[in-house]
């Protein structure tokens, strides 16, 4: 049985489609940086996906694809899905302006999950901010399970549960363990401003400024306990569970500091945090 909030999961959806315009009116030209050979996923996602040369890959919650294509330019025939229209349009419209290919499809990824028989995947990948937008982590996993080949894997790389304890000055504001959806009044926000050439190393443009979103959203909480247990209930294998003492990128904090090559870590004096976790899960082969 599903457990989904779909009524959460749509109103976020209202508020991903008003972020994703503001988000990429700061990157410029990204179907010719994808086309000069760039590529927008960081050293720990392939170290975590390993080769994806000839692989049948699927991205949940692929926002506008770039990710979803500097995998396909390596070799993989990538299918990105997510709940935004303003992402998967955006998505497809770079695929064919980039020249390369990828499918990009518009759904909730629950309902995608229960539907995407007989589609079978060598590889299912979601990565930074994925899990705290999904309000059933069992169901989620199963239907992973579901679609993937045996001798598959899941390979997720998000920033950790225990970051988001902490407010923008450090300060710890909310519980570790989750006790029910919480409402953010002033929704997605233009993370991609806060981070600028972090986000953006090919140059960043100021585009839409002092951006506010009128759609709230619905974050659920998620220990590392909570995401382990249910890769393992749903018949997976751990393979890897790894945390990182940095950010790739993203700003999310006063004063963070680049240590270098885009991996920022808290301000001085404080003492070094999880930001990332990576959890890898493997379907039995036979």
């Amino acid at each position: 049985m599903v457990n989904a909030r779909r009524d959460l999961h749509e109103q976020n959806r209202r508020s991903w489609n008003a972020g994703t315009i503001a988000h990429n009116s700061h990157k410029g030209d990204q179907a010719a940086f994808l086309r000069g050979g760039g590529s927008t996923v960081f050293p720990e996602e392939l170290e975590l996906l390993g080769s994806v040369d000839g692989l049948d890959l699927l991205h949940l919650q692929c926002n506008s694809g770039q990710d979803t294509l500097s995998l396909a330019a390596l070799g993989a025939r990538v299918t990105g899905v997510d709940i935004s229209d303003e992402a998967v349009a955006f998505a497809t419209r770079l695929s064919a302006d980039s020249g390369i290919p990828g499918t990009f499809v518009r759904a909730d990824v629950y309902d995608w999950l229960a539907d995407a028989a007989p589609e079978r995947f060598d590889v299912v990948f979601a990565s930074y901010g994925a899990l705290v937008w999904l309000s059933d982590l069992t169901s989620w996993a199963r239907g992973i399970a579901g679609v993937l080949r045996p001798g598959g894997r899941l390979v997720v790389l998000d920033f950790h549960p225990l970051w988001g304890m902490v407010d923008w000055d450090w300060q710890i504001t909310k519980p570790y363990f989750g006790d029910g959806p919480q409402l953010w009044a002033g929704g997605i926000g233009d993370y991609v401003a806060m981070a600028r050439e972090g986000l953006v190393p090919w140059g960043y443009q100021e585009g839409v400024g002092e951006f506010t979103n009128p759609h709230p959203v619905h974050e659920f909480q998620w220990t590392v306990a909570d995401i382990v247990t249910a890769v393992l209930a749903a018949g997976l294998r751990l393979e890897t569970l790894r945390e990182y003492p940095y950010s790739n990128g993203a700003v999310m904090g006063n004063g963070m500091r680049d240590t270098g090559g885009r991996r920022l870590v808290p301000p001085e004096p404080l003492p070094t945090l999880p930001l990332m976790l990576g959890v890898v899960g493997a379907k039995p082969a036979g």
